[in-house]
């Protein structure tokens, strides 16, 4: 009788780690010592894109890239001879080829366990796409907050000498009646504000913002905005088209990141358009969100540049900064469920959409 429970519990131990190992995270992969799978659980399926029928019973190479599987019969045929360990109990990282061909990076342990004479060798495999996401993210925002605490303090060093410059030219501007001289220092003013323009977007880019969601009236926030840049815009022989689909009148956001973001692509609008021409703002609801495109009549980004506008500095204009799209994208990012996308054409104008969810 103690040898039947004995083997009952066993059986019942056995079958909760077979149940475990099969709906873990982690791919589980186990072959013989002729590269033979014996063992290919759900997860495995999942990560590497092929059911159990195309891999169980076949060459671990129908998994494997060519340089990984010549690499991994080595390792086993070394330990059969050697019984000596080099990979097996530690942990590494690789890069991993999936049934559709896409390579993703995956963590990879491996163990091994004889019986009967013959060797058993197990993979753990997790998928590092997310993780190596995290990680980057988590990296990116420990630079950009190194950064910002250094761009806090250079800009306000710089900003108050500059604030004096600026007063005085002012000054100078107002009492000179020397055209030639005066032209020198309208060219100076302008630099002046070029660089106070370019702290501010600094410190807009680079410190760490606190957001708050609410409910923002998308029509009011755009008619602001209208308000701010109807003056530059008819200086420029601009013309501002607003419409507003009602039904989208509330998203959820930071009311003042998301004026920012829409008074940045206005003003990257304004300077894209030197000889005039149309803005045009328009809202609508779409699958259950609300989409808000900016979209002019400019010189549009060339197709070798496309893929740098969101790059810092990057700027295809004179007088620009390069850091306007930077801190339109990072609004969004700041906004979970957000999207921002652009479509340019050079010679034609660009238009950026913003999606960004409905307040409930």
């Amino acid at each position: 009788m103690e040898n039947k429970g004995e083997r009952k519990d066993e059986k019942r131990v056995l079958m909760i780690l077979r149940h475990a190992v099969e709906n873990t995270n982690e791919a589980f992969i186990t072959i013989d010592e002729n590269h033979k799978v014996l063992f290919f659980n759900k997860a495995a399926e999942e990560i590497f894109g092929y059911s159990r029928e195309e891999v169980i019973g076949h060459d671990l190479d129908v998994i494997m890239s060519p340089t990984c599987s010549r690499n991994h019969r080595e390792a086993v045929t070394r330990y059969v001879k050697t019984r000596i360990p080099r990979r097996i109990g530690h942990e590494s990282e690789i890069m991993a080829t999936g049934k559709n061909g896409d390579t993703f990076p995956a963590s990879i342990s491996f163990s091994v366990t004889e019986m009967g004479g013959k060797l058993f060798f197990t993979g753990i495999v997790r998928d590092m796409t997310e993780t190596r996401v995290l990680r980057e993210k988590i990296m990116r925002s420990e630079r950009l907050a190194s950064l910002g605490q250094l761009v806090a303090e250079i800009t306000h060093e710089i900003k108050n000498p500059l604030m004096m410059i600026g007063g005085f030219l002012r000054q100078l501007v107002r009492a000179i009646d020397d055209e030639k001289n005066l032209k020198k220092l309208n060219i100076i003013t302008e630099e002046v504000k070029r660089l106070e323009d370019l702290l501010a977007d600094l410190r807009e880019f680079y410190l760490a913002k606190t957001i708050t969601s609410e409910a923002v009236n998308i029509k009011e926030l755009l008619q602001e905005i209208y308000s701010l840049v109807r003056e530059d815009c008819k200086r420029k022989n601009i013309q501002t088209e607003l419409t507003i689909d009602e039904r989208a009148a509330l998203v959820a956001g930071d009311k003042g990141r998301l004026k920012q973001l829409f008074l940045n692509l206005v003003k990257n609008s304004i300077e894209a358009m030197s000889e005039g021409g149309t803005i045009s703002i328009q809202t609508r609801l779409s699958e259950g969100r609300v989409e808000i495109t900016v979209a002019d009549q400019g010189s549009g980004i060339r197709e070798k540049d496309r893929g740098k506008i969101f790059s810092p500095f990057f700027t295809t204009k004179s007088r620009g900064t390069g850091l306007g799209l930077c801190i339109a994208k990072r609004i969004i990012d700041e906004h979970e469920g957000s999207f921002l996308s652009v479509k340019s054409e050079e010679g034609k104008g660009t238009s950026v959409k913003i999606s960004l969810p409905p307040h409930r």
